[in-house]
C-alpha cells in the first residue's frame, strides 16, 4: 500500500543583490524534497543578479504572493538586497499573514529584518547577522547566535556556514506542519 505524502509549497524570496548562497542552497534543497513545491517571487516578478551576478528567474511577483497559496517562506540575506525588498509592504504583509497563520517561515542572516518589519519578533527567540542584533533586541525578539533557532513557525540562522543544520530543521518543521 502507498501512502500518499501531503505536497508542501515553499515560496523563497529572492530580489537584486540577494545573497547568492542564501539563496541558491534553499532553492535546490527544496526541490531534493518530493513533497516540496518550490515557486521564487521577486520585486514585480522580474529577473534579477544576486550579489554574485547569477540570475533568477521568478515565478511569480513579490506584490502578487498570497499567504493562503503557501506552506512556508524562506527569506535569504544579503544587506543590500533586504533594503530593497524590505520596503515592499506586500511583503512585508505576506509576512505577518503567514506568521498569523502559523505556517513555517525560514530567514537567514539579514532576512530577519524582513520578520522585524512585519513584527514578528516580539518576545521571540531569533538569530540573524550580528549588524542586526540591536534591531532584533529593539524589536523585542530575543538574539541567539546559534546553527539555527526555532521559535514555534520560526527557524532563523546567522551566517551561511550554517545553511546545512538551518535547512535540515525547516524541512523538519514544514514536514510536522
Amino acid at each position: 500500500m502507498v501512502t500518499m505524502s501531503k505536497t508542501y509549497k515553499v515560496l523563497l524570496i529572492g530580489g537584486k543583490l540577494i545573497q547568492d548562497h542564501e539563496f541558491f542552497y534553499p532553492k535546490y534543497r527544496v526541490t531534493e524534497e518530493d513533497n516540496f513545491h518550490l515557486s521564487i517571487a521577486t520585486p514585480q516578478g522580474a529577473e534579477c543578479q544576486t550579489n554574485k551576478g547569477t540570475v533568477i528567474k521568478p515565478d511569480l511577483s513579490i506584490e502578487g504572493a498570497n499567504s493562503d497559496e503557501f506552506d512556508a517562506l524562506i527569506v535569504p540575506g544579503g544587506a543590500h538586497a533586504i533594503e530593497y525588498v524590505r520596503q515592499i509592504k506586500e511583503l512585508i504583509d505576506l509576512t505577518t499573514a503567514m506568521n498569523s497563520q502559523g505556517k513555517i517561515i525560514a530567514s537567514i542572516c539579514q532576512g530577519s529584518q524582513i520578520l522585524i518589519s512585519a513584527k514578528v519578533v516580539k518576545g521571540r527567540n531569533v538569530s540573524g547577522y550580528y549588524s542586526i542584533r540591536d534591531d532584533i533586541e529593539n524589536a523585542g525578539g530575543i538574539y541567539k547566535d546559534e546553527k539555527f533557532v526555532t521559535d514555534n513557525n520560526l527557524v532563523t540562522t546567522a551566517h551561511y556556514k550554517d545553511l546545512g543544520p538551518w535547512m535540515r530543521e525547516f524541512i523538519r518543521l514544514v514536514n510536522l506542519s
